[in-house]
This record gives structure tokens, sequence and C-alpha cells, in this order.
């Protein structure tokens, strides 16, 4: 399994998973881990984790999993559905997501992504994310 984690860490910087503080733990095609320090950048104004902070963490984790498992002849992929499911909020800690892939095809591939908080160990949210894999049209 190669591990691939340092290039999708320099991946991010610039972009919102570095603006979030998305650290990638591990990245591989069979499986990625990523956390998430509780920030006040983080939550939203009602003082909890705002769902646009776990959504990035969970849909970039599904993301980088696809990059790692992307035919040599495409060029990128899209996700064309992400579905989630809110348990709980942390208020503090840190959030972990792993994410493991439930198919990897030609055109498509689905990942399930598990989002818990570190400090109890509770769920906080459940994802599944489809991708499109793309590839260079022809010329013509």
């Amino acid at each position: 399994m190669t591990d691939l984690t340092p290039q999708f860490n320099a991946r991010g910087e610039g972009a919102l998973p570095g603006h979030l503080g998305l650290v990638f733990t591990l990245v591989s095609a069979a499986e990625v881990r990523a956390e998430l320090a509780v920030k006040p950048h983080t939550m939203a104004p009602n003082g909890f984790l705002h769902a646009g902070s776990i959504v990035t963490l969970a849909d970039t984790a599904c993301g980088y999993g696809c990059v790692a498992n992307l035919p040599k002849e495409a060029n990128g992929f899209t996700t064309i559905e992400l579905k989630s499911n809110h348990l709980g909020t942390a208020l503090q800690g840190t959030i972990e997501c792993v994410a493991r892939p439930a198919h990897v095809g030609r055109t498509t591939q689905v990942w399930d992504a598990v989002v818990t908080h570190r400090e109890t160990g509770k769920t906080i949210a459940l994802f599944r994310c489809t991708q499109m894999v793309l590839y260079p049209k022809a010329a013509g």
C-alpha cells in the first residue's frame, strides 16, 4: 500500500482544506484518514461545529481517495452526489474521518466516510460520496 499522504497535505495548501486546517494522516487507494481541530473558524454562529466543516472534511477525504484510484488515462473527477447524516456535534477537540471505497470503477467511484470525535469516540456523521471519473475529450 503506497502512502500518498505528504503530497495530499501539500495539495490542500492555499485552498479550502488548508484554510480550514484539514490534516491528512493517511492517503492510500484503500483508505484515507484525516482530522480537523475544532477551532472558532470551524464553528457556526450558533456555537456548534458547522456542518460545512464536517462535510468539507469528509468530501475532501473521499475526493483524495478517488484521486489515489484514478485510472491512468483519467484527468480528474467531480463529485456528483454527497449524502450526509449528522448524528452529533463537537464543541472542542478534534474530529477524525476515515474514508474507504465501496466501489472503484472506470466511470464512477463510491466512497463511504465516518466522522468521529477523537476525545469521546462518538460518531459525528456518516457520508456516502459518488464521484464521476473524467477523461480528456477526444479531438475532433
